[in-house]
């Protein structure tokens, strides 16, 4: 046989193990549930789709949003999804009720909920605040959020009265309804309310006396912590949240080509507020941190007690 041919029937036999491989190594599936409609917020994971990060780590992920922004972790828990976009907070919760999840990564590092006034209104302090109005959406944390900051300036909940809004913070706010509004999200209601010529103050919850604590997390079921795609997961996205640092406005082209409904003011105004607070290390614990939190939940009668860390959070190796 001569060096030629010998040479293009190994590279024929080359091309074939490769389109065997191809279809052998076909990339997993693999589905998060979203916590909410997509918003900047989850802007680490558009990147990592768009800009191609998972398929390089041989990952095929389907982003749903929820029909009801409750149930991805309980859906998860039962098996009817892969990872579920959830919250550090009630993830203690959720621990605390026996439900299996484990948290493996996080995706926003920072609080985002905080307590809001108009910023040229009478409230200046939160010591301002007693014996006014304060509005919120979700009963529970957010009372304990609240009682924490109020209490750090001298002032009880007792002394002031709480007005369930529904999800109509802002309006409420600037419409005159209450004077301050708990649950706000320092990257959209502060732009919305900027947007509609009513600009607002924010006093943040983690400066109030909260324990800092993860706004966004990843979190699968626990007998699952050792499935292989999760690793892949976590190291895709934190190429995508490099990419995202590096390259705000070309990652933002990508979200808004994935999700052109969402380009506008609001948005774009968030997108830059998001970007500074996204885990730069997905897949790094603070297991000291968590730990913290977890007793300040005890302390606020949120839970009774809180189950070994290591049961609810873990770093996939």
């Amino acid at each position: 046989m001569s060096r030629l041919k010998s040479m293009l029937t190994a590279a024929s036999l080359g091309a074939a193990v490769l389109a065997t491989s191809s279809t052998a190594f076909a990339a997993d599936k693999l589905t998060i549930l979203l916590d909410w409609f997509v918003n900047p917020d989850h802007a680490p994971l558009i990147v990592a789709k768009e800009k191609g990060f998972f398929a390089n780590h041989d990952l095929d992920v389907e982003l749903i949003e929820p029909s009801d922004p409750s149930a991805p972790p309980r859906l998860v828990a039962a098996g009817q999804g892969d990872v579920a976009v959830n919250y550090q907070p009630q993830l203690h919760v959720q621990a605390a009720e026996g439900l299996p999840l484990t948290r493996i990564g996080t995706l926003v590092a920072t609080p985002l909920n905080s307590l809001i006034v108009l910023e040229d209104g009478p409230i200046k302090e939160i010591a301002d605040l007693k014996g006014k109005k304060i509005g919120y959406s979700l009963a529970g944390f957010e009372d304990a959020l609240l009682g924490t900051m109020l209490a750090s300036h001298g002032v009880s909940i007792d002394d002031v009265e709480l007005i369930n809004v529904n999800f109509s913070l802002s309006p409420s706010l600037y419409s005159g309804q209450v004077d301050a509004i708990i649950g706000g999200y320092r990257n959209f209601e502060l732009n919305q309310m900027e947007i509609e010529g009513r600009p607002g103050k924010a006093f943040f919850v983690e400066e109030e006396g909260v324990p800092p604590y993860d706004e966004l997390i990843l979190t699968v079921r626990n007998d699952q912590t050792n499935d292989p795609r999760y690793a892949r997961m976590l190291a895709a996205l934190e190429e995508g949240v490099q990419y995202l640092i590096n390259h705000p406005d070309d990652s933002w082209q990508a979200f808004i080509a994935a999700y052109p409904n969402l380009d506008d003011e609001l948005n774009i105004k968030a997108w830059a507020d998001t970007i500074p607070r996204f885990a730069l290390r997905p897949a790094a614990l603070d297991k000291a941190r968590y730990a913290r939190f977890a007793d300040y939940m005890v302390k606020q009668g949120l839970i009774d007690e809180t189950p070994a860390l290591e049961t609810y959070a873990t770093v996939i190796e």
